[in-house]
């Protein structure tokens, strides 16, 4: 798509989701970085820069939930929109919500539904973030 850019850093432990979720991203003109766990992306986001972070939640070293954590508490990121894309309990979905994660797309997702949400976060964080805790409702697969 035309004009359309953005960085996005997608955390995810499992390299074939990774991989799934860069080429759909590439494909609609989104720059996109990739850190393994938590703690990688930690380590890189203030070199990446990115305009949207995705986080599973299970993951090794440290969790997609406490990533989110540290995120907020970091003032160079917590204006930075966070999704976590993630088979999520009620729990995990209510814990994300109380540390400002904004949107939630579980797994297995449709490619166009993780484009959109990608698209509408960029368009949010262009606008300024909404209040941490007013995240979007889970989307799911269907059936």
């Amino acid at each position: 798509m035309p004009g359309l850019s953005g960085r996005v850093l997608v955390v995810d432990d499992n390299k074939v989701i990774r991989q799934l979720i860069r080429v759909n991203l590439e494909l609609e003109g989104f720059e996109v970085v990739t850190a393994a766990d938590g703690a990688e992306c930690l380590e890189i986001v203030h070199q990446v820069r990115p305009d949207v972070i995705t986080l599973d939640v299970v993951m090794p070293r440290l969790d997609g939930l406490h990533t989110a954590s540290r995120l907020r508490a970091d003032a160079r990121m917590c204006h930075v929109p966070v999704a976590i894309i993630s088979a999520c309990t009620q729990y995990e979905m209510d814990s994300g919500k109380a540390l400002g994660v904004d949107a939630f797309l579980a797994k297995p997702f449709e490619p166009v539904d993780l484009v959109e949400l990608v698209r509408r976060l960029m368009r949010q964080g262009a606008a300024g973030a909404a209040a941490p805790g007013d995240a979007e409702p889970v989307v799911g697969p269907t059936g």
